[in-house]
């Protein structure tokens, strides 16, 4: 039985999870991307119609796809068609043991991408496409094979050729959760790119005025002088006469560049495929060439009043970059470099200028300065915008990777500098460059450096899923970062609870929990214990030693699990300078002793969080008894006596075993 559980969801072995809901917006093309915890074999299956109670893929006799990541006891990916198998390749999308790992798989007619990490359609690590592809895939299972898998957060993406536009997903907001009235939500993006400006008078520098009516058509001479050979848009000229040209064929024109896809009429194909041949937009020519051929050889497919549609042959089909439109990323480029077609001069103070640039390259990929230049503020109304407490370097960077979607190499080796077009891109924006700075950034990060980088981001929204990623880091390393510095204590208060209550949160004992809590109220540049402390307040005042951080130190004791802390320790707090001088403090070791004293068969208290132990940073020992006169050996118990008892041959989470053995 499926087992539905906090934010997550179990599924049992041999079994499929479905719902109505968790299915493609469009059969055949989608993107599914998901949170699973499991030693093998998470399995994801897709069919054209929800799966019936007790369905298994292994029985599925209806076309379908089936990935497998973990395969073959976690060393295998494995995808099936129709229950044969496809592919077998070692070593790839892996699952995770001890922890929930991110991956996400898109299908796209036939292309099945799999990618690990919390960016959908970035990171692939294997793709197959399917010679005979089913385009009528939808619904999506969870499965698993013979052990519990379990899955949470699970997002589905629609996926369309010519809406390249992806923002990063932030876990967490559609979840399976537990009670009535659950669903899992296909989230809806902000679309934004090119196409938003195809024939909008917004950022416009030039007029096609076209037809026998005259009819005015705005567009951007940039993207036309990057698409095709548009040898009219010089800079004086920004009116270009088409009078034997029809509306209809112009716009398809515009809507193939702006967008990568338009359609047309049949009898219209023609009069198309000599307009893109009259400016050289070459690859519309072949489509138009490839269709009217298509119609000259089969005359049942010939309907003058039918609509052909027309799609850029993009190889980077998900990418939100302008290499997923008919526009040369060269010639752009040159644009930048001579200022040619630039409308906008921008200079930074007490630098100077540091580009003639194009306000439609930088809106399509910008929100911000889409805004800046069409709403009525002072830089929509001239051709200089001057920005202060910008740095250069890294803002010159952004616009490289506004015009080419590209990253040079010494921004990627530089982490301070990948830091500065960090904060600019959440600035101005730009979410894809945030994205890949923030993957960079985890990429490149070391143990010294996880503090500083906290403290930087953790007042960012965009960053939470950095911030969260690296307070994760702190909490499993938590013995490393209170005693290999005192950077922890920088952090802001909310950053440094979501350390302390985190589930994750491992350490050797509960004694450093407290050193660090109070090391965090005092802000303190030295390394020292709770003794230290009890010293100090022989002279001192818990208002004078803890300051404005005293508050917070009340609110982080009760985080600390005394009742784990050995009853010899908990009687010497008792009698210290700190019990004394906070009151928080007398009161929870006052209750850790009691319950040492009433002896732990009080499950009211057992089922509280503080009285249960957290993961330990010491390795699990396996005790067994000494056995019989025949030699068999007798289980002790694991795992703080969690276990009754286990077989050791299986208790795969045991790294070490210690037999004690009497003669």
């Amino acid at each position: 039985m499926v087992e539905k559980k906090d934010t997550f969801l179990t599924v049992p072995p041999f079994e499929c999870a479905w719902r109505e809901d968790l299915k493609f917006r469009e059969a055949g093309r989608g993107c599914v991307a998901f949170e699973a915890y499991a030693c093998n074999d998470v399995t994801l299956v897709f069919r054209q119609n929800v799966g019936s109670q007790g369905y298994h893929y292994k029985r599925d006799s209806s076309p379908h796809y089936t990935v497998i990541l973990g395969s073959h006891r976690n060393r295998r990916l494995r995808i099936e068609v129709n229950g044969k198998n496809v592919v077998d390749v070692a070593g790839i999308g892996l699952c995770c043991s001890s922890s929930f790992q991110s991956y996400w798989i898109s299908i796209y007619d036939g292309l099945i991408s799999v990618g690990n990490g919390n960016y959908p359609l970035q990171g692939v690590v294997f793709q197959w496409r399917d010679p005979n592809p089913n385009c009528g895939v939808q619904y999506i299972g969870l499965s698993s094979w013979d052990k519990h898998v379990k899955y949470r957060n699970v997002n589905v993406l629609s996926l369309t050729p010519h809406v390249p536009q992806w923002k990063h997903v932030s876990f967490g907001v559609s979840q399976v959760e537990d009670g009535e009235g659950e669903e899992i939500i296909m989230m809806d993006y902000e679309k934004w790119g090119l196409k938003n400006f195809l024939e909008s008078w917004e950022l416009s520098d030039m007029l096609f005025i076209v037809g026998s009516e005259e009819r005015p058509v705005p567009a951007h001479k940039a993207i036309l002088a990057a698409s095709g050979n548009f040898s009219f848009c010089s800079p004086s000229s920004f009116v270009v006469k088409l009078p034997m040209v029809s509306y209809g064929v112009l716009h398809a024109l515009l809507q193939y560049i702006y967008t990568g896809w338009t359609q047309i009429l049949q009898h219209q194909l023609g009069s198309l495929r000599a307009l893109s041949l009259q400016f050289e937009v070459m690859s519309l020519v072949k489509q138009c060439e490839e269709n009217m051929e298509r119609l000259k050889q089969d005359d049942k497919l010939t309907d003058p009043s039918k609509i052909v549609e027309l799609t850029y042959p993009c190889i980077q089909l998900h990418s939100s970059t302008l290499a997923s439109l008919p526009i040369s990323i060269e010639r752009l480029r040159q644009f930048k470099l001579t200022g040619q077609y630039s409308d906008v001069n921008i200079y930074i103070e007490n630098y100077g200028l540091v580009a003639r640039a194009h306000k439609i390259v930088l809106g399509l990929r910008s929100v911000p300065f889409a805004k800046m230049f069409t709403n009525g503020m002072s830089e929509s109304m001239t051709s200089e915008l001057t920005l202060k407490d910008v740095p250069a370097e890294a803002f010159m960077a952004m616009l490289d990777f506004l015009y080419d979607g590209e990253l040079n190499d010494k921004i990627i080796d530089s982490g301070a500098l990948l830091l500065q077009l960090l904060l600019l891109a959440d600035q101005f924006g730009v979410t894809f460059l945030h994205q890949e700075c923030c993957k960079m950034l985890l990429d490149c990060l070391s143990e010294d450096s996880v503090c500083p980088l906290l403290q930087v981001i953790s007042s960012i929204p965009s960053c939470r899923p950095i911030r969260e990623t690296l307070e994760r880091r702190i909490s499993m390393n938590f013995d490393y970062y209170i005693s290999s510095s005192t950077d922890f204590v920088s952090l802001d208060e909310a950053t440094f609870i979501n350390i302390i209550k985190h589930p994750d949160l491992t350490v050797t004992s509960e004694e450093k929990v407290l050193n660090a809590i109070l090391m965090f109220g005092m802000r303190t540049k030295e390394l020292l214990g709770w003794e230290m402390v009890d010293e100090l307040l022989v002279n001192s005042k818990s208002e004078i030693l803890f300051g404005e951080r005293l508050q917070s130190v009340y609110d982080l004791l009760p985080f600390v699990r005394f009742p784990l802390l050995p009853y010899s320790l908990l009687e010497k707090l008792q009698k210290s300078n700190i019990t004394s001088h906070i009151p928080v403090l007398q009161d929870l070791v006052g209750e850790a002793i009691n319950f040492i004293q009433c002896g732990q068969a009080r499950l009211e208290n057992e089922e509280k969080v503080r009285f249960q132990h957290r993961h330990s940073s010491y390795r699990e020992l396996q005790y067994i008894c000494d056995g019989d006169n025949h030699g068999v050996l007798y289980f002790a118990g694991t795992s703080y006596g969690e276990h009754p008892w286990v077989n050791p041959l299986l208790a795969e989470v045991v790294d070490h075993l210690l037999y004690i053995f009497s003669y």
